[in-house]
């Protein structure tokens, strides 16, 4: 999914469910502007039971690699899920350039 289209969706009140894998210093850097879940990618085999099995998860990282392997590791366990393309830096640059870049 690209930042707009994650965008217009949040803005439409559509949004689906996004799942930040960011180590928790990387969010006290740059955080999305609106509510996330936070699993690092690390801890997320141990943690699947904290997401819905009945929505849309967007994966959701720095630049897209980690966001791209959780979003692999979700489908191959029965979620629909896709990544952010580009991550929160794509965010920063085509979105809101007041999130910090890291």
């Amino acid at each position: 999914m690209t930042v707009e289209e994650l965008k217009a969706r949040v803005d439409a009140g559509k949004g689906p469910v996004v799942l930040d894998v960011r180590e928790a210093r990387e969010l006290r850097i740059a955080s999305f502007p609106f509510d996330v879940i936070h699993i690092p990618l690390g801890l997320l085999p141990h943690r699947l039971a904290e997401l819905p099995r009945d929505a849309e998860i967007v994966c959701v990282c720095r630049s897209g690699a980690r966001c791209g392997s959780a979003a692999r590791f979700l489908a191959e366990n029965g979620f629909d899920a896709v990544n952010l393309e580009g991550g929160i830096l794509a965010w920063s640059q085509r979105i809101d350039p007041s999130i910090r870049q890291y």
